[in-house]
């Protein structure tokens, strides 16, 4: 039967909104730090670090990350710091190094400094043996305090899992586990240089629920070649049998010029932008229907998970390891390419693995560049992050806090008024909050507010 002339209005008006809100697709950061690496520079280095690590206080927890840049094999997709790796010895050289570098930071520290969150990030950690696994927990632990019952979590990849290698975490206190999974579909899989049936995840996920591992993340992206909305369900189907406590749907970043490896992908077969908000949005509702507490731009959890809580109560962060509840002040990064954050600003280490083995062992803090944060830094920085965590900010608020005009921000906010024509977001007195339909725009309303991100910046889109 013809469909009457208000079905197809409203027909129409949904594609003609659709097409405003693709309009508005452009490149932004993801915001796990404000100011982004891209505005670091060589004005921060060795000498900085060292005095900032000296006047630390000795009474405050810190947050420790340590980078692993090895995988078996590389995937396509991958936007990490990371190279493949078969022989054991190079990697064992690698946590030599991480071991003097830890503790060449812990002698410039003003004290034995404890820790209570503890994040080993790459490539793939569980590239690490046991033996070497050991040698980097005992000269964490000699080095920092860690406190009993501290958040210890890792990223790993299930295909180069063991069970003594799940016990041998477990016995340093291993509490979460972060899964990297993307998508079951064979042929997406193929596409991306990532094969991992679903019979990996489901044997990984039960070695670390038998090891006592009490958070399982999965990590799934939307946006993969010869992905459409069908594969993202028919992976969530299967995942959800294993009820992780986490999940995080990440949109695949394509960025070919920042890594090469990416130009291996077909770029034929990725998804406009319209195909991927319908595969986000779908991913969405599903684990919406499951139970899920959707938080943020892209993460989900039980709703008695501790992300979920802390969204509830305003307590939530967001760093380089995306939402957390993780609330240190400092973060000491160890490693290649890691990035390191103190009260007066940031730090990273050397991207090139020969340059930052050089620097270690020529006992150099491995410091390439950083940013000292000024007031302003912080100021911005607070907006974004809120707006990040809470989909809402009140940025006459937060100027006045420290000490600013109310008025302070107002240019920022007169920027944001085709995005709330377009819906996607609501400003009442210096009060934004970001619309259901405006979530997938999050990253691009908080960029209102940063003052140094240039157009396009290298980043990728905001869908």
């Amino acid at each position: 039967m013809p469909a009457d002339d208000a079905t197809v209005g409203r027909c129409v008006g949904r594609a003609e909104a659709l097409k405003q809100l693709i309009s508005l697709d452009e490149r932004a950061p993801r915001y796990t730090s404000y100011p982004t690496a891209l505005d670091f520079s060589d004005a921060v280095g060795e000498p900085e670090y060292r005095q900032w690590l000296q006047t630390l206080p000795t009474d405050e927890p810190v947050s420790l990350y340590a980078h692993v840049p090895f995988c078996q094999t590389l995937c396509w997709y991958c936007g990490c710091n990371t190279r493949a790796v078969r022989n054991p010895e190079i990697i064992s050289k690698y946590v030599s190094l991480l071991v003097r570098e830890i503790e060449m930071v812990g002698r410039s520290l003003p004290g034995r400094l404890s820790s209570g969150a503890l994040h080993l990030g790459g490539g793939t950690p569980n590239m690490l043996g046991e033996a070497d696994l050991d040698v980097l927990f005992s000269a964490l632990r000699r080095t920092f305090a860690i406190h009993d019952g501290a958040d210890i979590s890792v990223e790993i990849d299930p295909a180069v899992l063991t069970e003594d290698w799940v016990r041998a975490a477990a016995r340093h206190g291993l509490s979460r586990a972060s899964l990297g999974v993307q998508d079951l579909s064979p042929a997406v899989q193929a596409a991306v240089n990532r094969i991992e049936p679903f019979e990996v995840i489901q044997r990984a996920a039960g070695w670390l629920r038998r090891a006592g591992v009490r958070s399982l993340n999965f990590d799934l992206m939307y946006g993969l070649p010869l992905q459409g909305v069908a594969e993202v369900q028919a992976t969530l189907d299967q995942i959800l049998t294993l009820r992780p406590e986490r999940l995080a749907l990440f949109g695949y970043a394509h960025v070919p010029w920042a890594r090469a490896h990416q130009r291996l992908i077909d770029e034929t077969q990725l998804a406009g932008a319209e195909d991927r908000l319908e595969q986000s949005e779908a991913a969405a509702e599903r684990l919406k229907a499951e139970g899920y507490v959707r938080i943020g731009l892209d993460h989900y959890a039980v709703p008695e998970d501790t992300l979920a809580v802390a969204l509830a109560e305003h307590r939530l962060h967001r760093n380089f390891q995306g939402y957390t509840t993780d609330p240190h002040t400092t973060l000491l990064a160890f490693g290649v390419s890691a990035i390191g954050r103190l009260p007066q600003g940031y730090v990273q280490n050397f991207v090139a693995e020969t340059e930052w083995r050089a620097a270690v062992a020529a006992d150099r803090l491995p410091v390439r560049k950083g940013l000292a944060l000024t007031d302003e830094d912080r100021l911005r920085a607070e907006v974004i992050e809120t707006l990040m965590c809470d989909l809402a900010v009140d940025a006459g608020v937060i100027c006045r806090r420290r000490g600013r005009p109310e008025d302070h921000l107002d240019s920022a906010l007169a920027t944001l008024a085709p995005l709330v024509d377009a819906g996607v977001a609501r400003v009442r007195d210096r009060r934004v909050e970001i619309t259901p339909v405006g979530r997938p725009f999050l990253r691009t309303v908080a960029k209102a507010f940063d003052a140094r991100s240039q157009p396009g910046g290298g980043f990728s889109k905001a869908i």
